[in-house]
């Protein structure tokens, strides 16, 4: 006899849930920088229109593979037809939260390192030259401080759905609301005067990220773009990981999945465009538009906190109120990840969510104390397949984010659209007599438009224009 799954109290707490899981790193380090470097306002809507299609579509195909089947990714693929195909595309998507999950936690760990210099006053001293640099590098405290990160998120995911991912996605997500919104207001107000006299203010920034910079724009600028965005949805809406199928294992079959869909859309898009609004007008004030190129953790630990002493006294107040803002958004994302990999185990072990979560924990921390390790003890220069060259951390990026996540969306797309049909997730939507309002949208997206895009952005995310010598972008 097949138990009973737990479930959320209701929609909102997915949507919640889901959001938390979403609204991560990717949204805060990654998204702004994309913006500035591919024409502002062109971006913006560029993303607005492929999250309103493109992300629909794997997000709506993904939530309801995981409430019709109730299973985790790792059994769910295979529950839908049972298949070699289905296997593989289910290990894959288990693969991908395994891998992420030791890295995430190891820049966790950085997160909360910063937020603990700000919260302290050591704002100014984390701006300083080689700060970020010197603590990655040291063999000790990266472990202590991705170690106490880890705990937090396995706590949470041991204790469960209602008491553990839920109450937490509750209390954290609207604290993280309120400092994202009330730290981007702040950044449209400040204001800095150069050595030249020349003032510029947060709004000349605002500019920058909102209206569309056409200068040099060729068609290949415009593919690019496209490709851009779309890489940035899988970070962005949390798609090709595994996550939205476990989250959507444990929705209820009452609840209104099109409205908790839209809602996630929502919520997302509305935080990555806020994330835009917080980080773009403070770099632009400061540093001007070389400032914006930076992108990832050179932003996040180099570019920002030198930012915040700039502002004087009220940057380590600003700097505490950002980290904390990303400490959450790192935790509510870590969280999805580990419960990924732990609801596949639960679902094809039989085993219990205490042995299941411990399990993956402890193997999570020893890969992590690997990834710390890659930077002193363990390090090495590899090249990627896309030119640049990366140690240990950036290869099992490169693996699970520019390998497998595409991979795993086409399979997805390939099984839903052609092996079954987009029917199956149509009706699953609709079962509570509910209305799919882009039904037709969605059923021509996963059969056709998203597996070419998706293969398109596999082939350039993983590096095989490269390797083959065709420079696909600039003509």
């Amino acid at each position: 006899m097949t138990q009973k799954r737990t479930s959320f109290s209701g929609g909102f707490g997915f949507v919640l849930a889901a959001a938390g899981s979403a609204v991560g790193l990717g949204n805060i380090w990654r998204f702004p920088y994309l913006a500035a470097k591919d024409g502002g306002g062109l971006f913006l809507l560029v993303y607005l229109i492929l999250a309103l299609t493109f992300g629909f579509t794997l997000l709506t195909a993904e939530v309801a593979i995981g409430r019709k089947t109730q299973q985790g990714p790792l059994t769910a693929y295979n529950k839908l037809k049972n298949s070699k195909f289905s296997k593989i595309l289910g290990i894959f998507a288990c693969v991908v939260p395994f891998l992420i999950l030791p890295y995430y936690c190891d820049i966790g760990g950085w997160v909360l390192k910063y937020f603990v210099a700000f919260v302290t006053g050591q704002g100014e001293a984390a701006a300083e030259d080689g700060y970020f640099g010197g603590f990655i590098t040291g063999e000790i405290e990266p472990i202590v401080y991705m170690f106490i990160f880890l705990v937090i998120i396995t706590v949470i995911i041991y204790i469960g759905v209602k008491k553990g991912i839920e109450l937490s996605s509750r209390i954290l997500m609207p604290i993280l609301l309120i400092l994202i919104i009330g730290v981007s207001i702040f950044a449209l107000f400040i204001s800095h005067t150069d050595e030249n006299g020349v003032t510029t203010t947060g709004l000349d920034g605002l500019k920058v990220l909102f209206i569309p910079n056409f200068d040099g724009l060729t068609f290949q600028k415009l593919i690019q773009t496209i490709v851009d965005a779309m890489g940035q949805l899988f970070f962005s809406l949390s798609i090709a990981m595994g996550i939205m199928i476990a989250y959507g294992s444990y929705v209820n079959k009452e609840a209104n999945l099109v409205k908790s869909i839209n809602q996630i859309e929502l919520f997302d898009t509305g935080v990555a465009f806020l994330a835009g609004t917080m980080i773009i007008p403070a770099v632009y004030v400061f540093q001007g538009a070389e400032g914006m190129q930076a992108s990832g953790p050179s932003l996040m630990f180099v570019s920002l906190p030198k930012v915040f002493a700039e502002m004087g006294w009220i940057g380590n107040i600003v700097g505490a109120a950002f980290f904390a803002m990303v400490l959450f958004a790192a935790i509510t994302s870590a969280m999805s990840i580990l419960e990924a990999v732990v609801t596949s185990l639960i679902d094809k072990f039989k085993m219990s969510r205490s042995k299941a979560t411990l399990s993956e924990s402890f193997i999570g921390f020893v890969l992590a104390v690997v990834v710390c390790l890659g930077y002193n003890v363990l390090y090495f220069e590899l090249k990627l397949p896309t030119g640049s060259t990366g140690q240990v951390l950036d290869v099992m990026d490169y693996v699970s984010n520019s390998v497998l996540m595409p991979i795993v969306a086409i399979m997805t797309c390939i099984l839903i659209g052609w092996i079954l049909t987009p029917q199956t997730v149509i009706d699953e939507c609709q079962a509570n007599g509910e209305k799919l309002g882009r039904r037709g949208l969605f059923s021509v997206m996963i059969k056709f438009v998203a597996p070419v895009f998706l293969f398109l952005l596999f082939l350039q995310s993983s590096g095989i224009f490269e390797l083959l010598g065709i420079d696909f972008f600039n003509g």
